[in-house]
């Protein structure tokens, strides 16, 4: 398979029209229609579903979309990496990370470059620790961001100088926004909002102790801000951790911390033996110096 294919391959799917992505490409029709031919036929399998005004993709084509992605992502940012002279430090840096205030630390370091650098370029990617794991050990990203517990065995990581604080996000108006902080009882008979990532993390179900198996899980969530706005509306309350929603002046929302306190620790975590471009060593240079100072 030819780079230059799957990108045609990529466009068609993106466009769910044949024409459509031609035109994108600045080919004709019946030369990108032959190239997609010709790589069904080479894989042996059929790829697209032709109807009479688009085109979707079979279960076949679904894996290769999924693969011709991770492909063509991986030697974009190979390309990346050797961009720049010898004396110029320059490139794209690849960061994945769930949505934590610990980001901020992060920023620090790339506006601590950026003068002295301008050439370096920072791309983020929001998942869970599912999700930044498998990109870093596809190579699609440089450094992840990991709270624990996390599976830092498998990788090199420096711990951050900063925590998160578990606590529970809830409207204003909701009697339990009258306590300074809240305990598992506090909790056991309350509609709540998990985050996926955490339903089952051993810091919080050794919070709740027993009451953990028998809470009511209103719903599950992957980003807080979504979350949020189910709180607003009176779904539930969402555990979530603090600084991540506005809980300031109009807001319908507040944060309360839990009681006892939670705290976790974070992680940036990069592949062991990793090989970094100029700009990623540069970049790590810079946090691990931030940990030293607990800056």
């Amino acid at each position: 398979m030819e780079l230059r294919v799957l990108r045609y391959f990529l466009a068609v799917a993106q466009e769910e029209s044949i024409s459509g992505a031609a035109e994108y490409l600045h080919l004709t029709q019946p030369t990108l229609s032959r190239q997609l031919m010709d790589l069904e036929a080479e894989l042996g399998k059929k790829l697209f579903i032709r109807g009479n005004r688009k085109v979707s993709l079979t279960e076949d084509g679904v894996l290769l979309r999924k693969r011709a992605s991770e492909i063509v992502e991986l030697v974009e940012k190979t390309e990346s990496e050797f961009w720049g002279t010898e004396e110029a430090i320059a490139g794209d840096i690849y960061i994945g990370g769930g949505e934590s205030d610990a980001m901020r630390l992060i920023a620090r370091a790339a506006r601590s470059l950026q003068c002295a650098y301008p050439g370096i370029h920072y791309h983020l990617f929001s998942g869970n620790a599912n999700d930044v794991c498998e990109r870093l050990d596809r190579g699609c990203l440089d450094f992840g961001i990991l709270l624990e517990p996390g599976d830092l065995k498998r990788y090199d990581y420096i711990q951050l100088p900063v925590k998160d604080v578990w606590g529970v996000l809830m409207r204003k108006d909701s009697p339990l926004a009258a306590r300074e902080a809240l305990g598992p009882d506090d909790l056991r008979d309350k509609p709540l909002l998990l985050s996926r990532q955490s339903i089952g993390r051993d810091s919080l179900s050794s919070w709740f102790g027993q009451e953990y198996a028998s809470l009511h899980v209103a719903a599950t969530y992957n980003l807080i801000y979504n979350a949020s706005l189910m709180v607003e509306e009176g779904l539930g309350y969402a555990l979530a951790l603090d600084h991540l929603v506005n809980t300031t002046g109009d807001s319908q929302l507040c944060f309360r911390p839990l009681e006892p306190r939670l705290e976790v620790r974070l992680y940036v975590v990069w592949k062991k033996f990793q090989v970094f471009s100029k700009a990623a060593a540069k970049f790590l240079a810079v946090l691990q110096e931030q940990a030293a100072r607990g800056a």
